[in-house]
């Protein structure tokens, strides 16, 4: 038995390739992003009483994580990459059904022009993610304060101090509200973006990651990571 579902909208997202985005909701909280809802779900009246609550739920689709044949056991991150666990006691998004869940602060509701727009932050989902549906988060159910949590008992802690140098600090004072970029690099890079299996940085290795309409780059220098520049985009 198979069953097809459509998107009821899509994420408009700071995060423009998978490489950086943070391993779960929560943990950037100057994420900042959008669910635009698409027809024939973008009604007003279909979101009305969600501005009652400080949190949803998002089902959605891993949609740049769509492989042939599913594997049993995969590499979770937090382990280092260098062990396996069953794929259903993870949260890779490699999974039979590539569908995500993740809980993220909602900041507004709008209907607007004919457009149905969340405001959301906290956010782990890449730009043009497909949404299949929105729960509102009810503490005292969703909420389970003595929840074990396996091999990810707690949030990752900070590794590194993060560092502008110069280019990079003009470049961010003149963009829109540089402080809450500032913030948002800054928590982004301390925890380490880097893929678990990539072991540790050669010395001197720029990285990028692109974030709305600039490329981060970024290098390691010893327990410092230093923001080299936010270079605008090509434009194709």
């Amino acid at each position: 038995m198979t069953y097809t579902f459509e998107p009821i909208g899509y994420i408009r997202s700071p995060y423009k390739e998978k490489f950086g985005i943070p391993r779960q909701p929560g943990l950037i909280p100057e994420a900042r992003g959008e669910l635009v809802f698409v027809a024939p779900y973008d009604r007003p009246e279909a979101v009305i009483g969600l501005e009652g609550y400080s949190h949803v739920w998002l089902q959605f689709v891993f949609h740049q994580a769509l492989r042939g044949a599913w594997q049993p056991m995969v590499r979770p991150p937090r382990l280092g990459g260098n062990k396996r666990v069953g794929v259903f006691a993870s949260r890779a998004p490699f999974r039979p059904n590539p569908i995500g869940l993740s809980v993220v602060k909602l900041e507004g509701v709008h209907a607007v022009d004919g457009e149905v727009v969340l405001e959301l932050s906290g956010i782990d989902l890449l730009d043009g993610t497909p949404v299949l549906d929105v729960k509102p988060y009810v503490g005292y159910v969703d909420s389970i304060p003595e929840a074990r949590s396996g091999y990810a008992p707690e949030a990752p802690g900070v590794r590194f101090q993060v560092r502008f140098l110069d280019l990079a600090e003009v470049q961010l004072l003149s963009r829109h509200e540089p402080d809450r970029l500032r913030e948002f690099i800054t928590h982004l890079l301390e925890t380490d973006p880097r893929p678990a299996y990539s072991g540790e940085s050669r010395p001197g290795r720029v990285y990028g990651i692109r974030l709305y309409d600039f490329d981060l780059r970024w290098r390691i220098s010893d327990d410092v990571i230093e923001v080299l520049e936010l270079a605008p985009l090509a434009v194709d």
